[in-house]
């Protein structure tokens, strides 16, 4: 299965799929914001999800570009959890959109982690954004290859932003 996603499927596709991970979920994003989600009839943080994932044993590693917000912060803060078993890497040069979800299936495309990109907001407030989503093997293992690559610092040594680096992975 490969399917296009835009716009607000976005959130409908992509987002309410996290909270179903199994075992491992990795997202790569440039830019991460204090994005709220549905969780049944409520509006809640996007880290109350990662939360509930971390508390049911499923590994989370997030990789991004810059520190968030203080919003974001604010938020993170309220789950001390996550503090402890977020596993979490900035890279200054990371502008991929990568999500595996159990290396079974694979968002790539162009929606940060933020409302206006894969979040809650209005049609009229959202980014236009495009992705995929699929199922097929040779992208979501490619992907995770990709995400792994930045993960494990196989490109710091040659890097020239190195100076942009505020937790340099290697």
């Amino acid at each position: 299965m490969t399917q296009y996603i835009a716009d607000n499927e976005h959130f409908s596709e992509v987002i309410t799929r996290i909270a179903n991970v199994r075992h491992s979920l990795v997202i790569g994003t440039a830019d991460i914001k204090d994005l709220y989600v549905k969780v049944g009839a409520e509006s809640k943080p996007f880290l109350a999800v990662l939360d509930s994932l971390v508390k049911r044993g499923v590994e989370v590693r997030l990789l991004h570009a810059k520190e968030p917000g203080p919003n974001f912060c604010d938020d993170f803060d309220k789950y001390p959890l996550l503090i402890k078993r977020l596993k979490r890497k900035l890279c200054p040069r990371v502008h991929f959109k990568i999500i595996v979800f159990d290396c079974e299936m694979a968002y790539i495309g162009s929606a940060n982690l933020t409302g206006a990109g894969i979040g809650m907001k209005s049609d009229g407030k959202r980014n236009f954004e495009a992705g995929i989503l699929t199922t097929d093997l040779n992208l979501v293992d490619s992907a995770g290859d990709h995400f792994n690559a930045v993960w494990s610092g196989e490109f710091c040594k040659e890097c020239k932003r190195k100076s942009f680096c505020s937790d340099r992975i290697k």
